[in-house]
């Protein structure tokens, strides 16, 4: 690292000349020694003189280049500069990478530049700690309320009874209060670092990069400078840097610029390329000149921060019942404030020793306030019971919990709204290679004419050469030959496939092939195009070859004749054209994908006078072969598909393959059924379907299982007109074209292998493995989550009716709260936070995908729920009342004791209903009981803290110990609630939703 600080900052004289300015200065230095000798002879000094080159240092560990001027370079797009570094290649050379081979790519040398230049990475603003969640627990208004009065109990408390009694009341509150508060803040921190830990893992891209001559992937994050990444359509930018060479690359620029239209890059007008910025067509190479915070995306991502407090649908609806119980818990509430008040100030209220509470101005001052702060602390805590903050909290917790746990199924959920609304999917459009293929292809025909050829040796030697030439020149995968010999392929798995059968089958060496000839033009693959061709000039003969390859069909019509078996050119009539045609059915008819090579050689004046169109010609082509590539169907893809129709969920396949393909496939993954054939309206090309009026369109869209050779375009129709008929629309997409339909989809599935960058920034939720089954496994979750809410929602309106009856039934008839503002907050923290805990927890069962879709309209509380938690709420009110006013008589206690056994009672029973909550609709409440060990966590640790607080907390809780027959009567009371709940779930309900008029 030492020579870096003696290197030149930067180099006045283009980089190319260097072997020129080393041989003049060593020139010149050996001419001025002999003059000098010379001089000194003669006792004559020469004046000394500067060479105006600079030297280079060869042993500087990285660069000749400083990170100022290189980031300058690209930010300012100055081209000026670019030539006095002696162009890109003199960038490269200065950064010590080889423009073919890339860097050293050893850990030393990483570690170096590293060092010299930054990492790839970017400061994050800081994660939000636990004691900011604390401090939002504390901003909650009825909190504060509590805290208010809890300081008040506890300030008169000690003055009237001593520090040693007189902290009980407002010390009880306050340590309930901490409870709720340190429960609710750490379940919002451990949301928090979920949410961080997901956003690490979707901003880790893998870029391709050319390393000790071999292309290999690497993660974004370790690109250093002088690294050659090689960048195909719907790739991110990974860094700052440089074209060096590659065709018809175009750069949506939105992201850094704001500008919509797509800027072309290229190696005179335009070399620059920016971090962050997407690949929108064409592919290329760049030398990367800048990383991390020396680029503009970067220093601007770090200001960046991940919103973790984005809003669900189903977290508004929430929030809007939230709102409604609350009004009605602050009436009951204030109502409580109110009959408290007028019987205090009346003299209708007694103390433990029988005598009036309130005997107007005899009584002290303290006192009074003391009571007043009493009764206020009732009231609040009877409307903290009554907002049901843990339906928030639950959502939050069943959305985290089920977001972990999809990761670990192969699905990472980039939007939270998507997996609420993947439960309500009415219908899945799926891609066919990758999702219900393998996506490993392996060439297993090729015909020759009409002929099929088992191996090369039956080739004829000039059809050999174009078909090795059009494989080589028109692809964009890699070759790469390691020391022993061994060969690997990179690209897609389609040029992966090609690539393997021209060099194994048929003994092509690329680079030969590379090096005799000079690439004039390219016309890259999408998914619109379906093919993909090359102008060449060969360096022998300099003659000019068009080479085609693309969708069998495709190329054919582009031909008016084809090499036969013996290499001869024949024209091609319309009975030879019908034959090929049948050659490409028979083998799209057993799931191969068909691929066809044409080939034309251009004579040197049509270019000349074509070349400016920057157009490849495209007909009058000679057909050189048809291939056939199998790509098997993945194994469970079937039973996954069955088991979405028996969900209500319809599966449509929509494929770029020919018709006859995706049919083939579609009835082996059970999409279609053997009956329907090809003449049904269940399978269509996109180009049909585009044709039809909206009219059209919309009656026949839901009949449709297969749409082939369909484009993006047709995708995102389809889309459009499943939307409009009140469908629930998932679509999976890997390839930048898909974009639009991705983002019009109520839940984007992007693929995370095959997946582009632009297509998984589209999406909503990332498929890992690029597998249909766990598209499966995403809607089986997306119902999870939704049951669980409805799970939590009837067990806390259960308890939020039972305790606002009991509360303003005793207030009024007693004028009494039979439950204190500790005891309240108890049950509160048990039924929000831990409540949430048990419920939110729940796994998916094969019984939601029994189930037909819910609608996203349908309400919230159904009239099952409505049925369950009416007969638990009506049962827990006429036990507690009865216990309120004829428990003193029944077991023969005195008050304390009594209402010791209410609160007992009341939070059994909510220990117990908890096992009722469960299962909706199913009686057997233990099933599958074992597998969720947080659930019977929070069951035993529920039940051992109610235990303290009865027998142990006796003057935190305000309690008495019970004896045995007195537990054994709560437990029996309580339990008594499962054999209601199971005749409960006999009585069958209507369908009509009971109370339409509330919109929850």
């Amino acid at each position: 690292m030492a020579a870096l600080q003696n290197v030149p900052a930067i180099l006045r004289q283009p980089i190319k000349r260097w072997r020129l300015a080393f041989t003049t200065i060593y020139f010149s230095r050996t001419l001025r020694s002999l003059l000098h000798d010379s001089a000194s002879n003669n006792s004559i000094k020469l004046p000394s003189s500067t060479p105006p080159f600079v030297v280079l240092d060869v042993n500087a560990d990285v660069s000749n280049i400083d990170q100022t001027s290189l980031t300058t370079l690209v930010k300012e797009k100055n081209l000026d500069q670019l030539l006095q570094f002696g162009g890109v290649e003199g960038v490269a050379i200065a950064l010590r990478s080889d423009v073919r081979n890339g860097i050293h790519g050893a850990a030393k040398d990483v570690a170096q530049r590293q060092a010299a230049f930054g990492s790839n990475t970017y400061p994050r603003p800081a994660t939000k700690s636990f004691f900011h969640f604390v401090a939002e627990a504390f901003k909650d208004l009825t909190i504060l309320v509590l805290l208010v009065c809890a300081t008040l109990s506890l300030c008169f408390g000690i003055k009237e009874h001593g520090l040693k009694e007189g902290w009980y009341d407002g010390g009880s509150i306050l340590v309930a209060v901490f409870l709720v508060i340190s429960v609710s803040a750490v379940s919002n921190y451990r949301q928090n670092k979920q949410f961080d830990k997901l956003s690490k893992v979707s901003n880790n891209i893998l870029a391709n990069v050319v390393r000790n001559e071999r292309y290999q992937q690497i993660s974004i994050f370790e690109v250093v400078v002088g690294d050659i990444v090689c960048l195909r359509i719907g790739d991110q930018v990974p860094a700052d840097g440089l074209f060096l060479d590659g065709h018809s690359l175009q750069v949506d620029e939105s992201s850094i610029t704001g500008e919509s239209e797509n800027v072309e890059v290229n190696a005179s007008r335009n070399p620059f390329l920016f971090s962050g910025t997407k690949v929108a067509d064409g592919y290329g190479r760049m030398v990367v000149t800048a990383v991390g915070m020396n680029t503009t995306w970067g220093r601007m991502m770090s200001t960046i921060s991940r919103d973790t407090n984005e809003q669900t649908p189903l977290q508004d609806r929430l929030n809007k019942l939230t709102s409604s119980i609350g009004k009605i818990g602050l009436t009951v509430a204030f109502l409580v404030l109110v009959v408290l008040l007028v019987r205090y100030f009346t003299g209708n209220t007694k103390d433990e020793n029988g005598n009036t509470e309130f005997n107007g101005s005899k009584t002290k001052s303290d006192d009074v306030v003391n009571a007043v702060v009493g009764i206020i602390a009732s009231a609040v805590s009877i409307l903290v019971m009554s907002i049901p903050e843990g339906l928030p909290l639950a959502v939050t917790l069943t959305l985290a919990y089920s977001m972990k746990r999809m990761m670990a199924d192969q699905a990472m959920v980039r939007k939270l709204s998507a997996c609420e609304t993947m439960g309500s999917a009415t219908t899945i459009c799926t891609d066919k290679t990758g999702t219900l293929t393998l996506n490993q292809m392996k060439v297993t025909k090729f015909w020759l004419g009409k002929d099929p050829i088992e191996g090369s040796s039956s080739i004829a030697p000039n059809v050999l050469k174009l078909i090795q030439h059009g494989v080589a020149l028109n692809t964009t995968g890699t070759i790469y030959r390691d020391t022993t010999g061994k060969l690997e392929f990179s690209g897609s798995p389609t040029e992966k496939a090609i690539l393997s059968w021209s060099v194994l089958e048929l003994g092509m060496d690329m680079e030969i092939l590379k090096r005799n000839c000079t690439i004039l033009h390219v016309e890259t693959f999408n998914s619109e195009k379906k093919r993909s061709g090359i102008l060449t000039r060969k360096k022998t003969d300099n003659t000019i070859h068009v080479h085609w390859k693309g969708a069998a069909e495709m190329i054919l019509a582009m031909c008016s004749s084809y090499y036969d078996a013996s290499g001869r050119v024949t024209d091609l009539n319309a009975a030879e054209r019908m034959r090929f045609e049948q050659i490409i059915q028979g083998m799209a008819a057993t799931s191969l994908r068909c691929i066809a090579f044409a080939h034309k050689q251009i004579p040197e004046e049509e270019h000349e006078i074509g070349e400016g169109r920057k157009k490849i010609e495209e007909d009058r082509l000679t057909l050189i072969g048809l291939m056939g590539i199998k790509d098997p169907c993945r194994p469970g893809v079937r039973k996954a598909v069955e088991e979405c129709q028996h969900a209500g969920v319809n599966v449509k396949m929509i494929t770029g393959d020919n018709v006859f393909t995706a049919r083939a496939l579609a009835t082996e993954c059970g999409i279609l059924k053997a009956d329907q054939n090809m003449n049904s309206e269940a399978v269509i090309e996109g180009e049909v379907f585009r044709k039809y009026t909206p009219k059209e369109r919309m009656e026949k869209v839901d009949k449709i299982c297969v749409m082939a050779r369909s484009s993006p375009f047709d995708k995102l129709l389809m889309i459009q007109c499943l939307k409009r008929k009140g469908h629930v629309v998932a679509v999976t997409g890997d390839g930048t074209n898909d974009a639009p339909a991705l983002k019009e989809a109520d839940i984007g599935l992007s693929m995370g292998i095959q997946g582009t960058e632009v297509a998984k920034e589209s999406s909503d939720i990332i498929i890992l493995d690029d597998n249909f089954a766990s598209v499966v496994t995403v809607l089986r979750w997306g119902r999870c989550v939704y049951n669980n809410i409805q799970k939590f929602i009837q067990f806390q309106l259960t308890v939020n009716l039972a305790a606002l009856a009991i509360n303003f039934v005793a207030v009024v008839s007693a004028g009494e709260v039979p439950l204190t503002a500790v005891q309240l907050l108890w049950v509160n923290l048990i039924m929000d936070t831990l409540g949430a805990l048990a419920l939110a927890t729940e796994q998916p069962t094969k019984e939601l995908m029994e189930k037909q879709p819910v609608g996203q309209e349908e309400l919230l509380i159904t009239n099952i729920m409505w049925r369950n938690l009416l007969a638990q709420a009506l049962y827990q009110i006429s036990v507690l009342l009865t216990l309120q006013f004829k428990g003193g008589s029944i077991f023969g206690v005195q008050d304390k004791i009594k209402s010791t056994l209410i609160f007992n009672t009341f939070v059994l029973c909510q220990v117990f209903n908890e096992f009722n909550a469960r299962k909706l609709e199913k009686k057997n409440i233990f099933k599958g009981i074992h597998k969720n060990k947080l659930f019977l966590g929070v069951i035993g640790i529920t039940v051992i803290l109610q235990v303290v607080m009865v027998e142990f907390l006796n003057k935190f809780a305000d309690t008495e110990r019970l004896d045995r027959g007195q537990w054994e009567a709560c437990i029996a009371i309580a339990a008594m609630s499962w054999p209601i709940g199971l005749v409960v779930k006999c009585i069958p309900v209507s369908k009509k939703p009971f109370l339409r008029y509330l919109k929850w």
